[in-house]
């Protein structure tokens, strides 16, 4: 697997490629280390933001996690069981979210975001992994010593790429839980799913008490990196991911197809508008794509901007930003129609966004939590 995407809300690429093998990365006391208070939280690499009912919950370096209940207005350090980078989080309600990080790490908070505990993690993973494949090497050792002769090529085909996977796994295993997990997503507050790293996809259907392999659900034998997950308006659900792979479900995920990509590079995002069946993916360079009929075709929007992008936002009455690399921000008034380019002054990565209102728009990323009124005068 070649080291050539830049993951997903990772706009630091070389210090965050490198990292994946960094013995920080894989030494496994950040999974265990509760993350240091600190006041200057808010301030310092915050790399996703979502709203909790009224309230917003960030997440980013060190297992920083920080509310705020009066619009951005002030935050404090919620109680973080771990202090390694965390990458992503989501909210089914008011009390349930679930964030995950390096190390393959989901933690899970039942009182809004204040107080987390670690229900997942890189070790937990590998081992599934391996015990995944130990048994699909034995499923087919069995089927083959009785199998009948035109069938016996097939069957050791497929028990050679088993053995190939077990090897793999069990490497990795050696290596530690230096594995990030990149985006997480809930149906609601039992089913829910992780992406991450190397083609990590894990499931589980009792809110993350235990989980699922179901990496093999995917066509992604190459183990491409997975750098995101969402649903859009309509049902339809996504993985995005490097090399331009999209992957589909029209079942709330028990299957998937893959899509024809309109890219060949890394996507590292994708999201809806609020309109049945219409999606947007967006990545390296600039590239950002639109879809009207749930990804079965695909047309480039265009931009003039060369940062990738990373994170994208949608607020009411037509509202959506997609944010990105060196500061860029695109807002769109009208389901993203066509976007605007706003790059912020301090030119610092930018890696999430929620709408605070109609007018307010705030921002996360290398520089902490920035927010932004009378966003309607932008354009």
């Amino acid at each position: 697997m070649k080291l050539t995407t830049v993951l997903r809300k990772m706009t630091f690429a070389c210090a965050l490629c490198a990292s994946l093998n960094s013995p920080w990365a894989l030494a496994g006391d950040v999974l265990s280390t509760p993350a240091m208070k600190t006041e200057l939280a808010p301030s310092t690499l915050l790399v996703d933001v979502a709203k909790a009912g009224d309230r917003l919950v960030a997440v980013g370096q060190r297992g920083h996690i920080i509310y705020s209940d009066d619009q951005g207005g002030s935050w404090t350090q919620s109680n973080s069981p771990v202090s390694t980078l965390l990458t992503s989080l989501y909210f089914v309600d008011a009390k349930q979210g679930w964030a995950v990080g390096h190390g393959a790490v989901v933690l899970h908070t039942e009182d809004g975001g204040v107080n987390w505990s670690k229900q997942f993690d890189g070790f937990a993973a590998n081992e599934m992994v391996i015990a995944q494949a130990q048994k699909r090497v034995a499923n087919l050792k069995e089927q083959l010593e009785t199998a009948p002769e035109e069938e016996a090529s097939d069957l050791e085909y497929q028990l050679e790429d088993a053995n190939f996977a077990l090897e793999d796994a069990m490497a990795d295993a050696e290596v530690g839980p230096g594995k990030p997990l990149l985006d997480v997503w809930f149906k609601n507050a039992q089913e829910g799913f992780v992406v991450g790293a190397y083609g990590f996809f894990f499931h589980t259907e009792d809110g993350g008490v235990s989980w699922t392999n179901w990496a093999p659900r995917l066509e992604n034998t190459e183990r491409f990196h997975l750098n995101a997950i969402a649903q859009i308006t309509g049902g339809a659900m996504f993985i995005v991911g490097e090399a331009g792979y999209v992957f589909r479900s029209t079942d709330f995920g028990a299957t998937w197809e893959t899509l024809e990509s309109p890219y060949d590079g890394s996507l590292f995002g994708v999201s809806g508008n609020g309109n049945v069946n219409e999606v947007f993916v967006f990545g390296l360079r600039g590239h950002l794509f639109y879809s009207q009929d749930s990804g079965s075709t695909w047309e480039r929007v265009g931009v003039d901007v060369e940062e990738s992008l990373i994170g994208a936002a949608v607020g009411e009455n037509g509202r959506m930003t997609v944010v990105g690399n060196s500061g860029v921000m695109l807002l769109s008034q009208n389901f993203g129609e066509d976007f605007k380019v706003h790059p912020q002054p301090d030119r610092q990565g930018l890696l999430g966004a929620a709408f605070l209102s109609s007018d307010q728009l705030l921002l996360v990323g290398e520089g902490g939590v920035n927010v932004l009124k009378s966003i309607s005068k932008l354009n």
